[in-house]
């Protein structure tokens, strides 16, 4: 298949410039390693460097949906699923590091893991290979979810 690189990078661009936004509006981690932690919680450091990662197989995954050549009507209901777990993506940080909300940044992620898992689902039927792009990110967000409980019943 041949690649169409102007839509690639778009795909690619867009979860990337959703999380740094989201960074820059939360004040990206100020205050993280002040935090009481639970066991297991990374170094400040490895946030960055896992979610540019994830993001660039979201971007990819999303790529490869979008010019699947699958129905139109069934890419614009995967899409819009991964818009929403883009949303959600999104309102995390603010919510955890802006405002701190922990408790509510926590069921943020909770509908962030079924939007992600619906994703998946849809992509997977139209790409299996997009949909398994997700699954480091699903992995990512369960122990993201037990990193801010642990933020939660700590502090």
């Amino acid at each position: 298949m041949k690649i169409k690189w102007k839509e690639l990078l778009i795909c690619l661009a867009i979860p990337l410039a959703v999380g740094g936004l989201s960074a820059l509006l939360s004040g990206g981690m100020s205050g993280y390693q002040m935090l009481n932690q639970p066991p297991l919680s990374p170094p400040g450091w490895v946030f960055p460097v896992v979610w540019t990662i994830l993001y660039l197989l979201m971007g990819y995954a999303s790529y490869r949906v979008l010019t699947s050549g699958a129905d139109p009507k069934q890419i614009r209901q995967a899409l819009t699923l991964y818009g929403a777990q883009l949303f959600f993506n999104f309102l995390w940080s603010p919510v955890f590091f802006g405002l701190q909300w922990r408790l509510v940044a926590f069921f943020i992620l909770i509908v962030l893991w079924v939007l992600i898992y619906l994703t998946m689902k849809a992509f997977s039927e139209i790409d299996e290979w997009a949909g398994n792009l997700l699954l480091p990110y699903i992995l990512w967000v369960t122990f993201a979810g037990y990193l801010n409980l642990g933020a939660f019943l700590l502090n």
